[in-house]
Formats: C-alpha cells, sequence, structure tokens
C-alpha cells in the first residue's frame, strides 16, 4: 500500500481485503469491463461524461472542471444516500476510476470525511487491466488441467457440471463465454460478454481454484463464439492429459435436441446460422437440412448435421490441437439422463461405481 494505505495497487489479495468494490466510471465504462463483484456508483453518467468532455474541449478546461465538480458532488451525495447510508463506521470500500484520478479520488475522500476507511485503487481500471492481461499470461502454467474431449453432443458440459456436482475443481469456459463453441452454439437468453468482461470473469475463477489440485476443462478451440481464450491458457489445455467421452449417436441427438430446443421453435434463426456453412457444404447440402427442419424430421436434421459437419469438423481440430488425445482415458455415457453423466463423473474421479445398463 501506498500512501499510507489510502491507495492500493491491482492484486490478488484487493478481494478479500475490501468490504466492497466501488466503481465510479459511467455506466457505459462499467459496461465494457469492470473489476468483478465490483459495485457501479457512477460519479458521472454516460451524458454527463459526454458533457464534460464536450466544455473541455470546445470551452475551457476551468469550465469543464466547474460543472465536473457540480455534477460528481450531486452524484456523490446521492449514492451515499441510496447505497451506503446504512454501512457501518468500520466499513471498507476500494474505489476505482479509469486512471485512479478525480472521480475515484472524489469519491473516496467524501467517504473518509464521513470516517469510512476508503482507499483508492493505484492507476485506476487500466492498471486493474493490465494486471489482469499480465496474470492470465502466467497463472494457467500454474495447473495441472484434464481436458473433457468428445463430438459435438456428447455431453462434454454436461459431464463438466456432473464433475462439479461431485466436489471436482472445473473451469467453465463456455458458461464464461456465453456461448457452446459451434456455429449453433449462442445462447437465446444471455449475450456473449465482451473479450474483456471475458479475461475479468475468467481470471476471477482461475483465482478461485487450488493449484495441488486437477482442473477440469472442456477442450476448446482458440474462439468461443467471438470471444478468445487467451494464448497461454490454450497452450496449456493443449499440452494436458485428455479425457474422450463416447457416447451413441442416438444419445448425442437427444442431447443436442435438448440444449438447442430455442432452434426448434425459431426457423428463421436456424436457417441464418445454416446458410454460415454454405462455402462449407454447397447449397444443396444446406436446403436438404433446412427441409429436414422445415417437416419437423428433428432427430434426422441432428443426426445428418452431427455425421455430414460436426464430426468432421471435431476430428480435423481435436487431432491436430490437442497431442496427447491419443492417449485419452474413455468415459462411456450410456444415456441422456443426468445419472449417466454423475457415473461418468465418478469414474473419472476414480470412485466406486456400479456399471449402468445401456
Amino acid at each position: 500500500m501506498k500512501k499510507e494505505g489510502l491507495t492500493v495497487p491491482a492484486s490478488a489479495e484487493m478481494f478479500a481485503a475490501f468490504d466492497a468494490i466501488i466503481d465510479t466510471r459511467s455506466p457505459a465504462e462499467y459496461a465494457e469491463d469492470h473489476v468483478p463483484g465490483a459495485i457501479s456508483a457512477p460519479v458521472l453518467d454516460n451524458e454527463e461524461r459526454a458533457e464534460i468532455g464536450t466544455l473541455y474541449k470546445q470551452v475551457s478546461p476551468f469550465d469543464a472542471k466547474k460543472r465536473g465538480a457540480a455534477l460528481v458532488a450531486k452524484n456523490i451525495a446521492f449514492h451515499i444516500e441510496d447505497s451506503f447510508s446504512g454501512k457501518e463506521r468500520s466499513w471498507k470500500p476500494l474505489v476505482y476510476c479509469w486512471r485512479g484520478g478525480k472521480r475515484s479520488g472524489a469519491m473516496a475522500h467524501v467517504m473518509r470525511e464521513i470516517g469510512w476507511p476508503a482507499a483508492t485503487l493505484e492507476g485506476g481500471y487500466r492498471s486493474y487491466r493490465r494486471w489482469v492481461v499480465e496474470e492470465l499470461e502466467k497463472l494457467p502454467g500454474n495447473f495441472e488441467f484434464r481436458v473433457i474431449h468428445g463430438p459435438t453432443g456428447s455431453g462434454k458440459s454436461r459431464l463438466i457440471a456432473a464433475l462439479a456436482r461431485r466436489g471436482a475443481q472445473v473451469l467453465d469456459l463456455e458458461g464464461l463465454a456465453a456461448h457452446r463453441g459451434s456455429v449453433l452454439g449462442g445462447l437465446p437468453d444471455r449475450p456473449q460478454p465482451t473479450q474483456k468482461w471475458f479475461e475479468s470473469q475468467l481470471l476471477a475463477a482461475l483465482l478461485a481454484l487450488d493449484p495441488a489440485k486437477p482442473v477440469f476443462v472442456e477442450g476448446e478451440s482458440r474462439k468461443i463464439g467471438q470471444v478468445q481464450v487467451p494464448a497461454a491458457l490454450i497452450e496449456r489445455m493443449r499440452a494436458s492429459p485428455c479425457v474422450l467421452l463416447d457416447a451413441a449417436l442416438e444419445t448425442r441427438v437427444t442431447l443436442l435436441l435438448d440444449e438447442y430446443r430455442h432452434f426448434t421453435e425459431d426457423r428463421a434463426a436456424l436457417e441464418a446460422q445454416l446458410d454460415c456453412l454454405v462455402a462449407l457444404h454447397g447449397r444443396e447440402r444446406i436446403g436438404e437440412w433446412k427441409a429436414l427442419a422445415a417437416r419437423g424430421a428433428w432427430r434426422e436434421f441432428v443426426a445428418r448435421l452431427l455425421v455430414e459437419h460436426y464430426d468432421a469438423a471435431y476430428k480435423r481440430s481435436s487431432e491436430r490441437n490437442f497431442a496427447r488425445l491419443g492417449q485419452a482415458a474413455r468415459i462411456r455415457i450410456a444415456s441422456a439422463d443426468e445419472a449417466a453423466f454423475l457415473h461418468g463423473a465418478d469414474s473419472l474421479l476414480g470412485k466406486t461405481v456400479e456399471p449402468l445398463a445401456a
């Protein structure tokens, strides 16, 4: 800490050292990325920040500061009365803005005058962002990963969830990315995070893991939808031991129909996604797939999509990128039921299990 504890650098320790982390930047800045768990308490909203910037450039810095001071004072008063009035004297917040300057300094000054031992983040969000990038370059090397593989629809995400329920450490990259990692992988009710917010959440997830225990993670490509997995993590995963799921085609069809049910209810969206594959498969094959969907032949549609598109793409990608896939332990998924995945998790964790019927 510096300045007698009034300023602290970005670090893993800051999350436990403070009762709350306060983001005083505008809502737009907060939406793009923020410290995980931070409370948004803007001292200038989006419109006010634009107004001050315009005054600074077109009138004078003095007029901008005068107007800004009035707005900041008003907004700090609102947050003190609305969000923080019930906090005890011992409440210890960490406050940050873009550069660790005027916005966070003003909020922290008022808080300290009240009696709260508020600190500011040294260098603000910019220093936090540099810290995230630096940590994601080195932290993956601390972990021993077990990478879950299997063709599309074999239930990799469900096995990850079952492993978590059994108490294993997992890193759910698709959950963090809000995407299932394929051309049809977008989630209907969750937009993908920005790249920066994905990385903030990823670092928080890694910091919560114990390096002394293995971490199970699904085998992914460098991109999950529109977000990129940091290079150090991808390289560490690609050098790690693998687990290969073995599921029958019928089981895979059932699993995919459950996961992609929204496409059966919105054929226009489905066809738009299938059009993205025209360059790979040609209009004739895409037309055949669309015809199956149009007449509601969903099991045949999914089976053909798996066999004719996903399986070949998976084989090419996984064999090229994961050197230890040939020595993978195999886990059989006997059905689409939850019990089959819990059974697979128990087998993988070395627990004594009875065989499941096919």
